[in-house]
C-alpha cells in the first residue's frame, strides 16, 4: 500500500513518517511518497525522513510531479500551506492592524488563508477524481473546517478532515484522571476548533460533572490544571455551560483579553514559527541527523502522527472504531445543514466514517456554532467565486469582525491579496 503526502516538505512530516514506519508492517504500508512545490524543503525533509526510517522496511520516495504522487495511493494526506509562512505572517499582521484577532484558523487570518487554499485543494481533488477516484483524502490543511467543507460540497473524493486537538484533549483528560487513554470515552460536538465536550465516560460511568468541578476549582485558585495547560477559561463559564470548550473557543469567549494580548506581544506566532522552522530545517539538513529534534515539540501539532495513524488503522482494518473527525453532517446535528462539515465522534470503517448520533444542541452553544457555520459556508463560496461581494459577506458574517465598516476594510485588503501575483 502506498500513502502519498501532499505538502511533504512540511516540518511536521518526520513525525508522520515515524508513526507510519512504526506501523508499516502491521498495516501493509510499503511506500510513503512525498510531494512538495518547494524543491529545497522536499529534498531536505525527504532526506532526513529516509535516514530516520532506515531499517523499518518503509520505502520513502519523493516527486515533484503531482500526478505521480496521486496514482496508486490508497490514502492522500494533504498538509499544505499555500503561500508558506510568509502568507501566515501577513494574515496575522492584518489582524493586528485592524484591531481584531488574526489567528490562522479561527481569526480573520482563517478567512485569508481559506481564500488562498480552497481553490488549490479543490484542484487537487479534481486530479484525484481523474487519476485515482478510489483514494481517501485525509485533510490536515488549515483551516480544516472550511477546507473540508469545500471538499464535501464540491468534490466526489472520499474525504475525512483531521485535527490533533481531539486526541490531545483525550490524552490530557486521561492524564488528569490518572487513566489510560483507552479507558476514557469523550462525547463532543461542533466544528473544527469550535467544539464542546458534552460527556466523559469511564467504564460506562458519566464523570463530566466531576471533571468540571475539579477543573473549575483549580482555575478558581488562579492556576491552570497541570495536565491541561491551555485551559484558561473563567471557572464560572465551565460550571455554567456544564461542558468543556475547545481551547480555540478562547478567541470567542475571551476575545477582548486575546486582542489585548495580541497588542502587547512584541512578536506574532507566525514570526516564532518561522524561526522554529528554520532551526528544524537546519537540523534535518545535517547528514548525520536521523532523530526527531527536540525543537519539533515547539512547532505545535502534538499527537499529529497518532491522529493520522488511528484513522489509517481504522479504515485498513475495518475496525469501526469511534474517532473524532471532520465529516459530512448528513443530519447528525439537526440544527446544521446536512451537506456541511462537522466535527463529531464517528465510527470509522473501510467504507468511510459515519457520525455517531447527537442529541440536539443546547441553546447556549447552538447560536455560536450556527453563526460560525454560516460564515464558513460563505467563506467557501468566496474562495471559489473570488468576487468582492462574496468576500465581503464572508467577512461581515465572521463573528470576530465587529462592524460592517471593518468588514469593508478587511475586504479591501483581502481583494488586494487575491489580485496580487501568486
Amino acid at each position: 500500500m502506498k500513502i502519498s503526502v501532499i505538502g511533504g516538505g512540511s516540518t511536521y512530516t518526520p513525525e508522520l513518517a515515524e508513526g507510519v514506519a512504526a506501523r508499516a508492517r502491521d498495516l501493509g504500508i510499503q511506500e510513503l511518497q512525498l510531494h512538495d512545490v518547494d524543491d529545497r524543503r522536499l529534498e531536505v525533509v525527504a532526506g532526513f525522513v529516509e535516514r530516520m526510517t532506515r531499517g523499518s522496511g518503509l520505502h520513502i520516495t519523493r516527486t515533484r510531479r503531482l500526478e505521480d504522487c496521486l496514482v496508486d495511493a490508497r490514502f492522500v494526506i494533504v498538509q499544505i500551506r499555500v503561500g508558506g509562512q510568509a502568507a501566515r505572517l501577513r494574515d496575522e499582521r492584518l489582524g493586528r492592524e485592524l484591531g481584531v484577532i488574526g489567528q490562522e484558523t479561527t481569526g480573520v487570518g482563517g478567512l485569508a488563508n481559506a481564500l488562498r487554499t480552497v481553490p488549490v485543494v479543490l484542484d487537487l481533488a479534481r486530479r484525484i477524481e481523474a487519476l485515482n477516484p478510489t483514494a481517501t483524502l485525509i485533510d490536515f490543511t488549515n483551516p480544516v473546517s472550511i477546507v473540508t467543507e469545500a471538499l464535501l460540497r464540491h468534490s466526489s473524493v472520499a474525504t475525512i478532515g483531521l485535527c490533533n486537538i481531539p486526541i490531545s484533549q483525550r490524552r490530557e483528560l486521561a492524564l488528569h484522571l490518572g487513566l489510560a487513554e483507552t479507558e476514557v470515552d469523550i462525547d463532543s460536538v461542533g466544528l473544527n476548533h469550535l467544539s464542546f465536550i458534552r460527556g466523559i465516560r469511564v467504564r460506562g460511568e458519566e464523570i463530566l460533572p466531576r471533571v468540571i468541578d475539579e477543573l473549575s476549582g483549580t482555575l478558581a485558585q488562579g492556576t491552570r490544571p497541570a495536565n491541561i495547560p491551555d485551559l484558561d477559561f473563567p471557572p464560572e463559564l465551565l460550571r455554567s455551560l456544564r461542558m468543556i470548550p475547545s481551547d480555540y473557543l478562547r478567541y470567542f469567549f475571551l476575545s477582548t483579553e486575546t486582542i489585548a494580548e495580541q497588542r502587547a506581544k512584541n512578536r506574532l506566532r507566525a514570526e516564532e514559527v518561522e524561526e522554529i522552522e528554520a532551526e528544524l530545517l537546519r537540523e534535518y539538513e545535517r547528514p548525520d541527523s536521523h532523530q526527531k529534534p527536540l525543537a519539533l515539540g515547539k512547532r505545535g501539532g502534538a499527537h499529529y502522527s497518532h491522529a493520522a495513524l488511528e484513522i489509517l488503522e481504522a479504515i485498513v482494518k475495518d475496525s469501526g472504531r469511534t474517532l473524532t473527525v471532520d465529516i459530512r453532517n448528513g443530519g447528525c446535528v439537526r440544527e446544521l445543514p446536512a451537506e456541511c462539515s462537522i466535527e463529531v465522534p464517528a465510527r470509522v470503517r473501510v467504507s468511510g466514517a459515519t457520525p455517531v448520533p447527537q442529541r440536539p444542541l443546547e441553546p447556549e452553544i447552538r447560536g455560536l456554532i450556527q453563526h460560525v457555520k454560516a460564515y464558513e459556508e460563505l467563506a467557501v463560496r468566496a474562495a471559489i467565486s473570488r468576487e468582492r461581494r462574496d468576500v465581503y459577506l464572508a467577512a461581515l458574517a465572521h463573528p470576530l469582525v465587529p462592524s460592517a465598516t471593518l468588514a469593508g476594510r478587511l475586504t479591501d485588503r483581502l481583494m488586494d491579496e487575491l489580485r496580487a501575483p501568486q
